[in-house]
């Protein structure tokens, strides 16, 4: 059974940090193409970021997080990372692992996980 559990969420300031991560079970990942896909207030699903655990860690960032957030994984530990700086207003959202994106089907997802960036 494919498993994705988030945890690492919570309340930070304009210009804190959080460290996201996603513990995978159930499937093969280092051989997975892996998503960070969040969800903003009233807002509809956007996508954050893409790893490719299969090719070297090949990443992608969508535009409005680049230079601000870097995916990342632990094979080993069959866990997957976001490491989010500088955060800002608008990055409050849930945060969802999910496996696929970027021309993979995104089949499974996690429960997600609140992220709210206010003082």
């Amino acid at each position: 059974e494919v498993q994705l559990v988030e945890s690492g969420g919570g309340l930070v300031q304009p210009g804190g940090s959080l460290r996201l991560s996603c513990a995978a079970s159930g499937f093969t990942f280092s051989s997975s193409a892996m998503s960070w896909v969040r969800q903003g207030p009233g807002k509809g699903l956007e996508w954050v970021s893409t790893i490719f655990t299969y090719t070297g860690n090949t990443y992608y960032y969508s535009d409005s997080v680049k230079g601000r957030i870097t995916i990342s994984t632990d094979n080993a530990k069959n866990t997957l990372y976001l490491q989010m700086n500088s955060l800002k207003s608008e990055d409050t959202a849930v945060y969802y692992c999910v496996r696929g994106g970027l021309g993979y089907p995104q089949d499974y997802w996690g429960q997600g996980t609140q992220v709210t960036v206010s003082s």
